[in-house]
């Protein structure tokens, strides 16, 4: 089976998966609620198994509410052209990341993902304009966490970028080769460069690592997009409001922070740091026996292991890394948990390896995700509607008055 295929099923197997009959299969078609197109050799057609799954889902009785469920990746919210998730890992436009992590640079991720055909984001003269206040606030904040001062930089940006309200595809993209140049100069306290991003990060923080700038670059292309994750839906809910792309990009680095998301990279490098002196087993044995979770192990979606991050901890290993971290530890805990390694645990020993400033999983995220925030933010504008979902309503049943008892 090719790795595409993962995407998409028979005719045969959409019907059986729904257990219904092939009459019934392209009703559904037709109504919109599941995307076929013709299969490669053009003799048949294929569907969306996103689509047949998820049908499958909301036609299957459950025992609570959807909307109460805490994490339910198998339902599409809306419709998008950037990216989506397999087994073998996200697929950027038709793109398997972690094939395109093999060779290429998060500046040409960003191009795939913006979908830039006609300007060039990164060209050497398209650098950000740093106005006196910005740099003011830059330096004002220069001991702050990457993210808390870049927010506090790019509150100002839009108002230091004359296009920065451009309406026009290609603008916006040329907007966003100055706005990742701006984000990745904050983070570092450094001058906005054109040169390319992962080695800017290396020089600047492992300047010493012959290893660096590749591993670096990496992670980055792994780490650019991811559907629909929550910092993703953040962005686009704002943009949806009609912002500009820096003012979107905000509400994004703001839910990135949360220690369920983009945060778990720093605790997963807390137990990187634990078991650096200390003997594998034990440490896990006491974890697994208090019933601790282990930061960055178990995804949502990725139930075999995230492709992500063996990409990463492959590379690590090829490099010279400790294999106790990139492999005994990821063993040791799916043997005791069940549960895989996922890219917040490859980062963490990322940065463990190339002795990158404390915080740095987190400066790292910001800085690749912020280029699918960008597809992502373009795209929503481009359509133009206001997100407005609609909340399933739990509460009291109406009537009842506004009135208190009283004993």
């Amino acid at each position: 089976m090719k790795k595409s295929d993962a995407l998409y099923l028979s005719a045969r197997e959409a019907s059986a998966e729904l257990a219904i009959s092939p009459a019934t299969l392209y009703a559904y078609v037709s109504r919109g609620l599941i995307r076929s197109e013709p299969s490669p050799d053009s003799r048949s057609h294929r569907y969306r198994a996103e689509d047949v799954r998820g049908l499958k889902d909301r036609r299957a009785p459950s025992p609570e509410p959807r909307g109460l469920r805490n994490f339910d990746a198998d339902l599409p919210v809306m419709d998008s052209a950037i990216a989506t998730i397999t087994e073998q890992g996200p697929i950027y436009r038709g793109v398997n990341c972690v094939e395109l992590a093999e060779k290429d640079t998060l500046e040409h991720t960003a191009t795939l993902l913006w979908d830039v055909t006609g300007v060039d984001p990164f060209a050497p003269d398209n650098c950000p304009h740093v106005s006196a206040e910005m740099r003011a606030i830059a330096e004002a904040a220069r001991r702050a966490a990457p993210i808390d001062r870049t927010i506090a930089v790019f509150a100002l940006a839009a108002s230091a970028d004359p296009r920065a309200f451009t309406r026009a595809p290609d603008g916006r993209a040329m907007v966003g080769g100055r706005m990742l140049r701006l984000l990745v100069a904050t983070m570092l306290n450094a001058e906005p460069s054109a040169d390319p991003l992962h080695q800017q990060v290396a020089r600047i923080w492992t300047p010493d690592n012959k290893h660096a700038p590749d591993l670096i670059r990496r992670a980055l292309v792994l780490l650019a997009d991811h559907e629909l994750n929550a910092s993703t839906f953040t962005t686009r809910c704002a943009a949806s409001t009609g912002l500009n792309l820096y003012d979107a990009i905000i509400a994004g680095l703001a839910a990135l922070k949360g220690p369920k998301h983009g945060g778990a990279g720093v605790l997963a490098s807390r137990l990187v740091r634990t078991l650096v002196d200390n003997d594998v087993g034990p440490v896990i044995r006491e974890r697994v026996a208090l019933g601790e979770r282990f930061a960055g192990f178990g995804h949502g979606v990725y139930k075999k292991g995230d492709p992500r991050a063996m990409s990463l901890l492959d590379a690590l290993t090829r490099a010279g890394a400790p294999r106790k971290f990139t492999r005994e530890v990821p063993e040791r805990i799916a043997e005791a948990t069940g549960e895989f390694v996922n890219i917040d645990y490859a980062l963490a020993v990322l940065v463990h390896a190339l002795r990158m400033p404390p915080g740095s999983e987190l400066a790292l995220f910001a800085m690749a995700r912020s280029v699918g925030w960008i597809a992502h933010a373009s795209e929503q504008l481009q359509h133009g509607k206001l997100i407005r979902p609609r909340a399933r309503y739990v509460g009291p049943a109406p009537g009842r008055g506004g009135t208190t008892n009283s004993l």
